[in-house]
């Protein structure tokens, strides 16, 4: 039986046929020819014949230099004076494109090396196979193996070789393929292992075939091989995926006997971790408790480790309360949690929104000597300050900077950051106050952190103060962020006059320009303050000082003029400055096509649409949803599946916001809940 049959179309071929086949490759393959004439005069000086010294030469352009390039350049330099490449040439060379991620020149190569008979020995040839397949595409490995076959009939890949290609087709779901490769392997001579028969088995379970994977076990029977852990575990996640209970536990009985009678402790853990796995994947979280109490895969599996890897279980399927279990049983049997136990089940419960657990369990860890790592720090503290639990925060806080080698100030920001949630101004200066009284130097981002703050809290005269301790020396120098801050506070406050001031003049002589973050931000506070004159202002004033427009500024300026019902404004600044400029995204053109939705205008936010589309612009969901909601709202039935279908045309699938918007046009018929139904006739 030969590898071609086992994919259509693909035969071995005779040598001269080989020979013929690959010359377009060797073509491809070969290097640049334009040689450096040093290269030439040094091949002449030393001759062909001295094959240490280029078998050394080439292992070190590619193993040192990693210059694969150079080397196959080399060598077809020397094939031109009569070299014959070795398998130790050959080797190195191949070797170092895998190592370049280069696999599929890899593979070209190595045919264009068998295609030109300099193929080498069978154990490096094995050695290769086992490299090329690391490239991950077995398709292209296989196709190499049939030309080596084809050149060295008598050439057989290795068991391993063979059962990576069978796990590898089985990856791709071909196990048609992959059983072919099987049968092969046991025509070129070779006695399939436990390994064979396990990657064949958890294939054939992936796909849901039952059938064939008893009949595999069967056979193991029949060849005196004894399954072992992990096979049956194949099995087990096939048969809980079919929700039958009982077989899975008779199953999970085998898995605790095999692993019993083997004493394999990497194939034992890995199938203590599958076990797991697919009792968590099915949602069995009631027998992982019971397996955390009985432990019945007894010594054959280290204690720490299985506790280890059920909480890291459940922390992957979102169950951290019950990770936090575990943890508790861990520490009344006298095992401790690893920190990164820790930090899973804190961080999970943080986004989960129980920072008052999360709180708990950082405390008992506190006992064990965990903290929290700087990321999960943040989203704790940040919780406790929005649920107003400073005493809680503060403890954190004092947590972390209790910890060895951390940047003391960023901790500080952090927690600044969070503080900034609450509606507590007077914390704000008592961080800084305690930040000077521990020698910690607030930085620049300390004390723009604390004039945002004061700003979200509407306490924009202790912001200022802020600012003018900045200016005076009493900390260190304002920056742009620093400006934009109090710009934006200062709008929010309805401050315009003021705002536009340290604009105009204070940034100016502070030897500062505005940038377009800067103006973005005087831009928006003019326009929620309803002054789309001043907003127009500004922004002609940026076109003066050479700052470019982006996308959020054309969106703030539409958005002005719409809801200040100047839409023909709004059309005309669209036609004449944004459309002109190609700087525009979804956002944009969102807000245009919702100011033409609130203005009555239909058929003009249609014809925009359309128009859009027809130019190459990639609109999304939003901006199909905001005029099909109009057409629903008008009673437009036809329109807006016509607009529906345009948008499908277009390569944009309806979400739940379009089918929600739709059952506006059915009285709450349930258009809703047939969306998927719909999906496919209209697709």
């Amino acid at each position: 039986m030969h590898l071609s049959k086992i994919r259509p179309r693909r035969h071995f071929l005779k040598p001269k046929i080989l020979a013929s086949f690959h010359s377009h490759e060797i073509k491809n393959c070969s290097p640049p020819q334009e040689i450096p004439a040093a290269e030439t005069t040094e091949i002449e000086t030393i001759g062909v014949y001295n094959t240490t010294h280029w078998r050394r030469r080439i292992h070190k352009l590619c193993a040192v230099d990693r210059n694969a390039d150079a080397a196959l350049r080399l060598l077809h330099q020397l094939r031109r004076h009569g070299f014959f490449p070795d398998s130790l040439n050959i080797s190195s060379i191949l070797h170092a494109l895998c190592a370049a991620n280069r696999f599929p020149e890899a593979h070209d190569q190595f045919l264009a090396f068998i295609s030109s008979h300099c193929a080498p020995d069978e154990r490096t040839c094995n050695v290769l196979i086992a490299r090329l397949l690391d490239g991950g595409d077995p398709d292209r490995t296989l196709c190499l193996i049939n030309a080596l076959v084809g050149e060295k009939p008598e050439f057989v890949p290795s068991l391993v070789n063979y059962n990576r290609l069978i796990d590898g087709l089985c990856k791709l779901g071909r196990l048609g393929s992959a059983h072919l490769m099987f049968h092969h392997m046991l025509m070129r001579g070779h006695c399939p292992s436990v390994v064979s028969y396990t990657t064949l088995i958890s294939g054939y379970c992936k796909i849901g075939d039952m059938n064939a994977a008893h009949k595999l076990f069967d056979e193991m029977s029949e060849r005196d091989v004894r399954p072992n852990a992990l096979a049956y575990c194949s099995l087990l996640g096939l048969v809980l995926r079919e929700r039958e209970f009982e077989k899975g536990k008779i199953l999970m009985g085998k898995v605790w006997e095999v692993m019993e009678c083997v004493d394999d402790v990497p194939v034992n853990n890995a199938a203590f971790c599958s076990v797991i796995d697919c009792l968590c994947r099915e949602g069995l979280f009631h027998e992982v408790f019971s397996i955390a109490e009985d432990m019945p895969q007894g010594k054959n599996v280290l204690e720490e480790f299985a506790y280890g890897q059920m909480v890291d279980s459940l922390c992957r399927f979102e169950r951290y309360n019950g990770a936090a279990r575990i943890v508790y049983m861990m520490r009344k049997r006298g095992f401790a949690p690893s920190s990164v136990s820790y930090n899973s089940i804190v961080h999970g419960l943080c986004k989960d929104g129980d920072f008052l657990r999360a709180f708990q369990v950082l405390e008992e860890g506190i006992v064990l000597g965990y903290s929290p790592s700087e990321f999960t720090y943040a989203i704790l503290v940040e919780g406790l300050c929005r649920q107003n639990d400073l005493a809680k925060a503060k403890e954190v806080l004092n947590v972390m900077l209790s910890k060895k080698g951390v940047e003391r100030t960023r901790i500080y920001n952090i927690y600044l950051r969070a503080v900034c949630h609450m509606s507590n101004p007077t914390e704000l200066l008592n961080v800084l106050v305690l930040m000077f009284q521990s020698e910690c130097q607030p930085d620049i981002i300390s004390l723009n952190t604390v004039i945002k703050g004061f700003c979200m809290m509407g306490k924009v005269e202790e912001a200022l103060q802020v600012f003018n301790d900045m200016i005076v020396g009493k900390f260190c120098a304002p920056n742009k962020v620093t400006f934009t801050t109090i710009i934006h506070g200062l709008l929010n406050a309805g401050k315009a006059e003021e705002a536009m001031n340290f604009l105009h003049n204070v940034m100016l002589e502070k030897g500062f320009s505005p940038g377009v973050v800067t103006y973005n931000a005087a831009l928006r506070g003019l326009v929620k303050l309803g002054q789309v004159k001043e907003a127009m202002q500004v922004f002609d004033e940026m076109a003066c000082r050479g700052v470019a427009a982006d996308c959020v500024t054309y969106t703030v300026i539409i958005e002005g003029l719409c809801e200040s019902y100047s839409m023909d404004d709004a059309m005309m600044f669209w036609n004449d400055v944004v459309w002109p400029s190609r700087v525009h995204d979804n956002f944009v053109y969102s807000a245009l096509l919702k100011g033409l939705c609130r203005s009555d205008k239909f058929s003009e936010a249609c014809h925009l649409l359309y128009e859009l589309a027809d130019c190459g612009v990639a609109l999304n969901n939003v901006n199909y949803n905001i005029v099909i909601d109009c057409a629903c709202k008008l009673g437009l039935k036809r329109e807006a599946y016509q607009i529906m279908g345009e948008m499908r045309k277009n390569g944009v699938r309806p979400d739940s916001v379009t089918w929600r918007v739709l059952d506006k046009l059915h009285d709450g018929v349930g258009m809703a809940e047939r969306g998927v139904q719909l999906a496919n006739p209209l697709s």
